[in-house]
């Protein structure tokens, strides 16, 4: 019985000694991964900063904005949910706090949803659930291009243009630090701007050419594009922040079950010795 016990506990020793083996090697892998996308990511960020500002700026510097995309320029009926999530597991809770703020945003919402799926994962739980997916990207998030997030947004423009949608939401998971990640919701149309004392003596003398409004025409499009792309960099990072974070955990778990099974070993092998001495004592004895 003893020596069952034994090679039970070896064997849990070898699966759980290849199990750390292998978050380990995930943790390196995350961590090369994460340094690659956080580059990415700031570059993009300070993309989207100038787009953001430059519209605050024709904002506060003239009168001429067209009203469609502001907000109170109609009744919000028909909410555009983006959802990024990832296309892969094995990153904690990273997909689970999207997919809850999600849920409870479109359970807030009496009209039926549109919702565009950004990784397999956020595509595969609202099916489930029944939700129509209006569109979707499912290969991994960092691997997107600038022309597929036009791609994916042109449509979404032109609904909003045709009044199918009301209003477009954003939701992914930004960037706090390599130990941090915080679940957003994003209104990217139409805009929630107010004035500006700062922006307004800055900028009430400039002008736009041909006009404010095609300016503003060409800068809406772009805005939604950039902040989408920078969305889906900034979300993949998280995703290997989150993972990396997962397996570190996953490899601290495993070493201190190690440790444990290792003590159990030793004294089931002590145990097993200790008897079989016994034995030869006692069976010593019988013959004297």
């Amino acid at each position: 019985m003893a020596t069952e016990s034994i090679q039970d506990i070896k064997r849990r020793i070898r699966s759980v000694t290849s199990t750390e083996h292998i978050t380990s090697a995930m943790k390196l892998v995350s961590a090369g991964k994460l340094r690659k996308a956080k580059a990415i990511y700031e570059k993009t960020n300070a993309n989207s900063h100038y787009i953001t500002n430059t519209i605050k700026e024709m904002f506060n510097s003239s009168q001429e904005i067209p009203q469609e995309y502001l907000e109170g320029n109609r009744e919000i009926k028909t909410t555009c949910y983006i959802i990024c999530t990832s296309s892969r597991g094995l990153c904690g809770g990273f997909n689970s706090n999207i997919l809850k703020e999600a849920q409870r945003e479109i359970d807030s919402d009496w009209e039926k949803p549109v919702i565009v799926a950004i990784g397999s994962k956020g595509k595969e739980y609202f099916e489930k659930r029944g939700y129509e997916i209006h569109s979707s990207y499912l290969s991994p998030p960092e691997s997107i291009s600038f022309l597929e997030s036009k791609e994916l947004s042109a449509p979404i423009l032109e609904m909003y243009k045709n009044k199918e949608i009301d209003e477009v939401v954003l939701i992914y998971t930004a960037f706090i630090s390599s130990l941090e990640q915080e679940v957003r919701n994003v209104t990217l149309l139409p805009f929630e701007l107010e004035s500006d004392p700062d922006f307004e003596r800055s900028y009430n003398s400039m002008e736009y050419e041909p006009s404010v409004e095609e300016v503003f025409n060409y800068l809406v499009p772009k805005y939604v594009e950039t902040m989408i792309y920078s969305a889906v960099v900034e979300s993949a990072t998280c995703e290997h922040a989150a993972r990396r974070m997962a397996m570190e955990n996953a490899t601290d778990n495993a070493r201190e079950m190690l440790d444990d099974l290792n003590l159990t070993y030793n004294r089931a092998r002590q145990s097993a010795i200790t008897d079989e001495i016994i034995e030869i004592v006692a069976g010593s004895e019988a013959q004297n």
